[in-house]
């Protein structure tokens, strides 16, 4: 995959919680957008996303984003296995929470990940993570902005 020259923003959409957001944040810093996803979905009319519609399967969505990422786009996703593939791109990856991945921390969200898995396959824990919440609404428009001004800095 060529390296892209310009910011941009790579959503994986199916399950999205923070697409206005992204939409918002966006449309301020006149950044591209690009939503994928394996069903269609309603766009925004005021800005321009770019809309991806990838086959049923698993990780086709992730397979599109991963291929495509690169050292100055932003992906996000609450895909922990998604993430560790993007930052291998040098991409910046955010979590819907706005807790971002980074190299330093996605080594233990991956073991967090398998581990919660396991316990969940033997019913030692029930259920997944906590429900969305406005504070994690708030965390995602601030790290999402922190990210986009970082990149900025370094590209110009």
């Amino acid at each position: 995959m060529p390296q892209s020259t310009a910011i941009e923003i790579f959503v994986d959409a199916d399950a999205c919680p923070v697409k206005e957001e992204v939409y918002k944040v966006a449309e301020r810093h006149d950044l591209a957008v690009t939503l994928v996803a394996n069903q269609f979905m309603r766009l925004p009319r005021d800005i321009v996303v770019r809309f991806v519609k990838v086959e049923d399967g698993p990780d086709v969505a992730d397979d599109y984003i991963a291929e495509h990422a690169h050292s100055k786009a932003i992906v996000i996703t609450a895909d922990i296995l998604l993430a560790q593939r993007c930052i291998t791109q040098k991409a910046t990856v955010i979590g819907t929470n706005g807790k971002p991945f980074t190299e330093n921390s996605i080594g233990s969200a991956v073991a967090m990940r398998n581990l919660m898995a396991d316990l969940r396959e033997t019913g030692d824990v029930a259920g997944g993570p906590p429900p969305f919440s406005k504070a994690d609404r708030s965390r995602f428009l601030s790290s999402l902005h922190e990210a986009i001004v970082q990149l900025k800095r370094i590209e110009g």
